[in-house]
């Protein structure tokens, strides 16, 4: 395993991520493909064995059963301190006023029952979801700041927002000296690359940690195009992203396959180490429902494309609608 500092930090933490929104309870949340904690336990344990000791999760992943999930297989398999932990707030876990968003009294209350759920004295990411459009964001980052002051969280790091805001909230944190934002967790894989007009540009020029999530578009650039899953077809968030864009992204995927076929290697390393020679790209967040699926993406990290590859992957991409982001 290989690990880098986290952006102006100095974190040190694995190339790869380990994402927890595959683990929860499939009776209880929106993604019928979710793994149970018994299944669940086996893939982070494969994880922590490959040397991944960065892990994501999120408040609202199956109403909290995932960092629940998470935290008792760390306390299992881990040391705590060795370990990276990182949740998110914004969307809410249940129905009521006050709850969701970034408001003070929202993101002073998540952090509690997230620390309660993960059984654990602090948390070393705390990432804000999405933006929120109807909070200022000076009382956002002061809050976050005060967490970290209260020792309750290590560093902070955000998600899914224009550039200008992620700018705009490091410029009020920066100029209140307040804690500013170590990461962007965006969305950013070959089939989705909108992220590159300005985040990516901005990131590079701050020196700020990138995690992207949906590194693989949900499964899409590891399969033939024709072939589907249970998740494929139950994924509605996975729907509302790419089925809009099909017939050029089926020019990506078949690349990929092209590529994958000539080097003698799965598809899924073709993807993942694409991603991971795009500066200034930290850790892909990956998510997993095999110990397999660990194996394969962790022998990416071997893997070089020439600038020929490179070319020709990304060549058949057209503009895609925004995707991803929080809406007023």
């Amino acid at each position: 395993m290989e690990y880098i500092k986290l952006g102006n930090t100095g974190l040190d933490v694995s190339r790869l991520c380990l994402g927890g929104m595959s683990f929860g309870d499939a009776e209880k949340w929106i993604h019928p493909w979710l793994l149970n904690e018994e299944e669940s336990r086996p893939i982070i344990k494969k994880a922590l064995d490959l040397g991944i000791n960065f892990f994501d999760t999120a408040n609202s992943y199956s109403g909290g059963k995932s960092e629940e999930i998470i935290g008792r297989a760390l306390k299992d398999y881990a040391n705590r301190d060795e370990v990276v932990i990182s949740t998110k707030v914004f969307f809410p876990t249940h129905e009521g006023p006050n709850i969701g968003g970034l408001s003070r009294k929202a993101i002073m209350s998540e952090v509690d029952h997230s620390l309660r759920r993960l059984g654990t004295d602090y948390i070393d990411l705390y990432v804000i979801h999405r933006w929120d459009y109807n909070t200022p964001i000076e009382e956002t980052m002061e809050a976050l700041h005060d967490i970290i002051k209260a020792g309750k969280v290590r560093y902070i790091g955000a998600s899914s927002m224009m550039a200008w805001q992620f700018q705009k909230a490091n410029h009020v944190a920066e100029k209140n000296g307040w804690t500013k934002f170590a990461s962007m967790q965006n969305h950013y894989n070959l089939l989705y690359r909108e992220e590159e007009r300005e985040m990516m540009e901005l990131c590079k020029e701050d020196n700020i940690g990138v995690t992207p999530y949906s590194p693989l578009a949900s499964g899409r650039l590891t399969r033939d195009w024709s072939e589907t899953t249970h998740r494929s077809e139950t994924d509605k968030v996975a729907k509302s992203k790419y089925d809009g864009t099909s017939d050029a992204d089926r020019l990506v995927v078949e690349q990929v396959a092209k590529i994958a076929e000539e080097r003698g290697i799965p598809r899924v390393q073709v993807a993942l180490t694409w991603l991971l020679q795009k500066k200034p790209v930290t850790a892909p967040i990956i998510g997993a429902t095999k110990t397999s699926h660990l194996d394969s993406s962790v022998e990416s990290l071997s893997i070089k494309l020439t600038a020929e590859e490179i070319h020709s992957l990304e060549e058949p991409y057209v503009p895609h609608p925004i995707s991803g982001f929080g809406l007023k």
